[in-house]
């Protein structure tokens, strides 16, 4: 719901999560999506870890995207509340308090590439997610993920993911339409009854016989990684190990010598499994920075920025700010944003240190299949995977198509050049050519 207040002679809404996004909250520039900024009320309640600091203290150590002088302020304007209440920058919080923080939000750009719908049923629909755009709202994404982005464009809510796919992976991603429906979903994941094919490109020459990885995962959520655990060599037991049981099956399906084009089948669903297992292997994918680093050294960051927590670009983009014009395209609204006196973002759209050049990791998600349903990608939605199997030339020849897609000979591949029309059209027949090869899946051509 909305609530109103008076700031500095100026009325402002606050936003809370029961707010559903709108398309026209939406800005597009540069191949990038952007949000609009806007005020949001922030509910937290304390922490037993955090009782007995003061309000000051909390924020400066717990929430360190913001300087403590903006907190002190903050905590003296009201907006940052306890118990809905002014309260001074002394104040020393207890546990289960509610704390509310009013702030002018900026969430981090995204990709501006569609999220496509590719079936809707009654009770499912499944979705191309394109790379970088979270799943749902969490951290400081909430209008600028699948669902947000869904719900403003299609008037399509409640949703509820059915699978995770990391923010960095495109792909098939499956919701259902009712509470129930996913739980029967996730019964039936949870069970092992789900079948589950990623497509991966990964450095170096992956072995030709299958690979299967049985190493438990240990997920560090303040760093944001996983890391694998191991029995030891003598075969002791692993009941001493903190990570989770997973396990990934590997099929090679080419390789040009320098980088292979992996199928990945995760029997298990932890946190980055696919990632940190094919680290293990020591073939880890091929742009994944988070995951790449022990292998190559001296490289650029730039261009390869897979994951945020490990990257920094070389060159960043200069902000585009909100004193020059919210928007250049026709279907944006015009209307103009006061720059807020305490944002600590303000003018730029985006918060600082997100400059919304990422690229996507080179982890496809292709299909997922359980008792008496099967969901794909269909032709002409694995964009994506093609291009980073094919390489960013276009295609010259289209009579060698059939010895590409044959063999998915890398080399012969990014030797090629075509128009649009036909590399559309090689796109849709390399994928069905893969899934129906790699994957026995009968696709069904849209045309």
């Amino acid at each position: 719901m909305n609530t109103k207040r008076k700031r500095e002679d100026m009325e402002i809404v606050w936003q809370t999560p029961a707010n559903p996004p709108e398309r026209h909250d939406y800005v597009f520039r540069n191949g990038i999506r952007y949000v609009k900024p806007y005020y949001f009320e922030f509910i937290s309640h304390v922490k037993n870890r955090w009782a007995g600091k003061t309000i000051v203290d909390l924020f400066s150590e717990e929430f360190k995207g913001r300087p403590r002088d903006y907190y002190e302020s903050a905590v003296k304007s009201g907006r940052i509340q306890v118990d809905g209440q002014k309260v001074p920058v002394s104040y020393v919080v207890q546990s289960s308090q509610k704390i509310s923080h009013f702030l002018h939000r900026h969430e981090p750009p995204v990709m501006s590439w569609d999220v496509e719908i590719l079936c809707e049923e009654p009770d499912v629909l499944t979705v191309c997610k394109p790379a970088s755009v979270p799943v749902h709202p969490c951290g400081q994404y909430r209008k600028n993920t699948v669902v947000g982005i869904l719900q403003a464009e299609y008037g399509l809510a409640p949703l509820f993911p059915v699978h995770r796919l990391d923010r960095l992976v495109s792909g098939l991603l499956i919701l259902a339409r009712s509470a129930s429906r996913a739980d029967l979903f996730r019964q039936q994941i949870e069970s092992g009854a789900v079948q589950k094919r990623y497509i991966a490109r990964v450095i170096g020459v992956f072995p030709d016989t299958q690979q299967v990885v049985n190493a438990n995962i240990n997920y560090n959520a303040r760093e944001g990684r996983s890391t694998v655990e191991v029995g030891d060599d003598q075969g002791n037991s692993t009941a001493s190990l903190k990570g989770k049981a997973a396990c990934t099956k590997f099929t090679r399906i080419s390789t040009n010598g320098k980088h292979s084009i992996v199928l990945c089948e995760p029997v298990t669903g932890r946190t980055h499994q696919i990632r940190v297992h094919l680290q293990y292997t020591g073939h880890p994918i091929a742009n994944d920075m988070l995951y790449l680093s022990e292998f190559v050294s001296g490289r650029s960051a730039e261009g390869l920025s897979a994951d945020r927590a490990a990257a920094k670009s070389c060159s960043p983009p200069e902000p585009i700010s909100l004193k020059n014009g919210i928007s250049d395209t026709a279907n944006d609204s015009n209307e103009d944003f006061s720059i807020d006196p305490m944002c600590t973002n303000c003018p730029n759209l985006a918060p600082k240190g997100y400059e919304g050049n990422e690229e996507g990791l080179w982890l496809h998600c292709v299909k997922y299949s359980g008792p008496g349903w099967l969901y794909a990608l269909c032709p002409g939605k694995f964009l994506e995977f093609c291009k980073f199997a094919i390489g960013e030339a276009p295609i010259r020849c289209f009579g060698h198509f059939y010895d590409a897609w044959s063999t998915l000979n890398l080399d012969l591949w990014e030797g090629l050049a075509l128009d649009t029309f036909r590399a559309q059209l090689l796109y849709e027949q390399v994928f069905a050519a893969i899934l129906e090869q790699f994957m026995d899946v009968v696709c069904v051509w849209q045309r």
